[in-house]
């Protein structure tokens, strides 16, 4: 199975699941920001000013956001004054994903590409968590959502930094204050970072997958590095033959 870059279009609602949530199905590639990438572990300090803003302070700045952005993802503020909006999230995994194939396929681990985007469609009510959940779900990834966590990644004064967020942060009130601007804000789902990995938290078909996965590489850089000596070798000999000259 391979990942393609662009998934099929259309809308996917968790109203059906009895959640208030729905989403995308858009998916692209981007260049990273350049510039050098400092973590920020301390979520607090580098969290926004938590500011409530009346009903009219939401809509003179969901004004505002829609006339600046460039890409037609505009926000709407509904009557009860619960506003919708588009969030985009870069999946930047490095470790495989089991993903669930079908009931005749199974679960298999892969890697997902890295740089994909994927536009998500949510309400001013959804937290970090609810986005992670919808994100794994869209892939059809079967792993524990906790392993997962939800960065934002923003530009100051020429550096840039990636801040994790916590789970009952809602990502749709970030992108509204700052912008639609992706240099300014923009998010990205990563492992949780534990220093180490935590192998006990994988099942047993999973941590299998991983070992197929890292035969299936071991494999591969063997046969490279065969391919690479024998023409080394085949060179030094036709060398050695030039060098003797005719017998």
């Amino acid at each position: 199975m391979t990942w393609n870059s662009t998934m099929s279009s259309g809308y996917s609602s968790w109203e059906e699941d009895s959640e208030e949530y729905f989403f995308t199905a858009r998916t692209s590639f981007f260049k990273k920001p350049s510039g050098k990438v400092t973590e920020s572990k301390d979520v607090e300090k580098q969290r926004e000013l938590r500011t409530e803003f009346t009903r009219e302070e939401i809509k003179q700045k969901i004004e505002l956001y829609n006339a600046v952005t460039k890409d037609h993802l505009k926000m709407t503020l509904g009557s009860t004054g619960v506003y919708t909006g588009f969030i985009k999230v870069q999946m930047d995994l490095k470790r495989p994903v089991t993903v669930r194939g079908g009931q005749k396929m199974g679960a298999e681990a892969f890697y997902l590409p890295g740089g994909v985007i994927n536009t998500l469609h949510i309400s001013s009510n959804n937290t970090v968590r609810q986005v992670i959940n919808a994100l794994l779900k869209k892939f059809t990834v079967a792993d524990n959502p906790a392993k997962y966590a939800l960065y934002k990644r923003y530009r100051r004064e020429e550096q840039v930094y990636v801040c994790k967020l916590s789970d009952g942060e809602q990502p749709l009130f970030l992108r509204l204050v700052a912008g639609p601007n992706t240099d300014t804000l923009s998010f990205v789902l990563r492992e949780q970072q534990t220093g180490e990995v935590m192998w006990d938290a994988f099942s047993i078909p999973e941590l299998r997958n991983f070992l197929r996965i890292l035969d299936k590489e071991e494999e591969e850089q063997r046969e490279a590095v065969i391919r690479r000596y024998e023409a080394y070798r085949q060179g030094l000999q036709e060398a050695l033959t030039e060098l003797r000259g005719p017998s």
